[in-house]
């Protein structure tokens, strides 16, 4: 039985599950549970049944969500038994968690169409056809909508503190702040219903989410002990931090989310493939499903040899051909080979190369004007300082036109040397590179 290689698994398996605990522990994937002994002997005894929440906050998830989804799926590869739960009620209020303002409300009908763009996103890394432990969606508008208000506020609301909720961190920053509406404050209520609503419903008995959701997973586990003398579990896991302590998931473009059309499959690539060193052995131990053995024998490379980036280059491979598929992957890591003289730039599809070339500095030229030099297009693209610089990397044989030295100071692209009739491909040296792309 192998946990980390993500191999579907088909029942459950006490040994399997004292495994996953483990192995979480060692990818440091644990933050928090309510009772670690009772959780284990749970977990042992028989398939579980446990959520993890998704708000419809965006088009898209990103990366960010990684974390907590593959935990996910973790679980059900070793046995148990998922709900994806696609927040179409809370995602119309807004989580207060992290945030020191409010949250822009969005209209019902863009929620409805990101709650389906979620489910289709989900479905890629949790198992829905497993004839043993099939994982399940879910969307607590469905139990949310037809309570009314005043059944919500005597059955459920009369159960919390509000001395205890405005303890909450997230709440009592926001007080600080300058205040917080009832809409935001009420979250942690909509939450913990719909941990009691999947206890009763689902007999669903743990609920993971990151380690914000602690209060929030917590206070579903009191009212599910004080409406129905019942209890459960909270596991939360550690939220994702880059050691220089900038945000993880963002880059100069904007976050890297998990939806082709929002970041390309290139762009995803290279998010990875950048991983800085000093963080690269704790995204491969939170993201990839590579044995303990083989994460060990890649992390010893970054110290090793640093500049193959062989690790670095795994857990690109790998997430990529998670998020978007094999195939998708194996474009991209052309589309990169060949930018850096590695492989034939014509051999790209059209809309692999563009991706790949909108990550580079770039210059337009109308199609009815006569082609500028090479040394005026890098230039413009600004890689240079000025014509003089590209001037000299021409005399320096630094200069290449789509891979091909270009040996002269006048020389001047044709409409023949257009890649898919529109791009160009401008390198200095080995590294740096520019696009040109005719409109």
């Amino acid at each position: 039985m192998d946990i980390q290689r993500g191999r579907t698994l088909f029942g459950h398996d006490e040994a399997m599950t004292t495994q996953l605990l483990a192995d979480l522990e060692w990818r440091g994937l644990i933050a928090q549970t309510t009772d670690r002994e009772g959780l284990l002997k749970d977990l042992n005894s028989k398939p579980l049944k446990f959520y993890i929440g998704f708000d419809p906050t965006a088009p898209s998830l990103h990366v960010g969500n990684l974390v907590v989804i593959l935990v996910m799926r973790r679980f059900q590869l070793a046995g148990h038994l998922p709900i994806a739960l696609v927040g179409g009620a809370t995602g119309l209020v807004g989580d207060p968690s992290g945030r020191n303002e409010e949250r822009t409300l969005n209209d019902e009908t863009v929620v409805v169409q990101w709650v389906e763009n979620i489910r289709k996103q989900l479905s890629k890394f949790l198992d829905f056809e497993s004839n043993k432990n099939p994982a399940v969606m879910a969307n607590n508008l469905d139990w949310t909508k037809p309570v009314s208000a005043l059944e919500f506020l005597r059955d459920i609301g009369k159960h919390f503190s509000v001395n205890q909720m405005l303890a909450k961190d997230s709440v009592s920053s926001r007080l600080e702040s300058g205040g917080i509406s009832y809409t935001e404050f009420s979250y942690q209520v909509l939450q913990a219903f719909d941990y009691l609503e999947l206890y009763r419903r689902d007999n669903c008995r743990l609920q993971l989410g990151g380690s914000d959701q602690w209060g929030n997973i917590v206070a579903g586990l009191d009212l599910i002990r004080k409406v129905e003398g019942g209890s459960a579990h909270a596991f939360t896991i550690p939220l994702m931090a880059k050691s220089d302590g900038s945000k993880f998931g963002k880059t100069a473009g904007g976050s890297v989310w998990l939806d082709a059309d929002m970041t390309s499959p290139y762009a995803f690539y290279q998010f990875w493939i950048n991983t800085d060193d000093a963080d690269v052995e704790k995204y491969l131990k939170v993201f990839s499903f590579k044995d303990r053995s083989e994460i060990e024998r890649l992390i010893e490379t970054v110290a090793v040899n640093p500049g193959a980036r062989e690790a670095q280059r795994e857990l690109a491979r790998e997430l990529t051909s998670l998020v978007h598929g094999s195939d998708q992957c194996e474009k991209v890591e052309a589309a990169s080979k060949a930018l850096f003289g590695q492989g034939e730039l014509k051999d790209l599809d059209e809309k692999t190369l563009a991706s790949a070339l909108a990550q580079l500095p770039k210059v337009t030229i109308d199609k009815s004007e006569a082609f500028p030099t090479w040394v005026d297009l890098l230039a413009a693209t600004g890689v240079v300082e000025s014509k003089s610089a590209a001037r000299r990397i021409v005399k320096e044989n630094g200069a290449y036109l789509n891979n091909e030295k270009i040996s002269g100071e006048d020389f001047a692209p044709t409409k023949e040397n257009l890649i898919h009739g529109k791009f160009l491909v401008l390198r200095k040296g080995k590294r740096d590179l520019a696009s040109v792309e005719v409109i």
